[in-house]
């Protein structure tokens, strides 16, 4: 791999951007391949676009036969999965260790110090930061999911008002339905519209009638990751 390419894998990572580099395999040469489009000598059909996509979305390399028979390498290059938690509550205790073991970098955000402390979230990264602030400072991107379990506005909100305006590819509000409503109408207050509201899981988690803090970690784990590695249903 040449020094330039080295340079900017390197500064993708950096960023936050997830890339894919196409290798002919028959000719050694190089192609680059981000957000839906592709630079470099090795042409990239519809059929590698299509392939790199899922390859990203799988977190997984592979090799691929093109639309004209040329075999491509597509390597993947990911950063990593992250997932923020407003809110130190007992959900967030077994959410945690679960979201770790499945491949997460987790960070706890709740400025109350009587809940985010080393002895109920062991060898977790935490901030005691107000929830915007820490995530202005965190930067979500297309490979962080965020979830908040305050049941609070005053903590929720802020955080909420920060996920809309990132990339972040999952967000999660617990609450009842009643209290998911009351979520809404607060947020077209403040200026966001249905599509952008949409996006919040509110009841948060799969239904599968989850009710202790465990079975609901499970729950919203699951859904995270079904958002993650299912791609959109199509219209038809």
């Amino acid at each position: 791999m040449d020094r330039i390419l080295i340079d900017r894998l390197a500064a993708a990572r950096k960023e936050h951007r997830p890339v894919v580099v196409a290798t002919d395999l028959a000719s050694g040469e190089k192609s680059w391949i981000e957000g839906g489009s592709a630079a470099g000598p090795v042409r990239i059909d519809e059929t590698a676009l299509a392939a790199a996509h899922a390859a990203q979305r799988d977190d997984r390399s592979r090799t691929i036969e093109t639309g004209d028979g040329r075999r491509l390498f597509l390597h993947v290059f990911n950063p990593p999965l992250r997932l923020l938690v407003v809110g130190a509550v007992h959900i967030a205790q077994s959410l945690a260790p679960i979201a770790s073991i499945a491949g997460y970098a987790v960070t706890v955000i709740d400025p109350r110090g009587s809940f985010a402390t080393s002895d109920r979230f062991p060898g977790v990264a935490m901030t005691d930061d107000w929830p915007d602030e820490a995530l202005a400072s965190l930067k979500p991107d297309a490979r962080t999911a965020i979830v908040t379990l305050t049941h609070d506005p005053k903590l929720d909100d802020p955080a909420l008002h920060s996920a809309l305006r990132s990339d972040c590819f999952y967000i999660g509000s617990l609450g009842s339905r009643r209290t998911h409503a009351s979520r809404v109408e607060r947020l077209k207050q403040a200026g966001f519209d249905a599509a952008q509201i949409a996006r919040i899981r509110g009841p948060i988690g799969l239904d599968i009638g989850a009710s202790s803090p465990a079975e609901i970690a499970l729950a919203i784990m699951g859904e995270i990751t079904a958002t993650l590695r299912r791609p959109p249903a199509k219209a038809a």
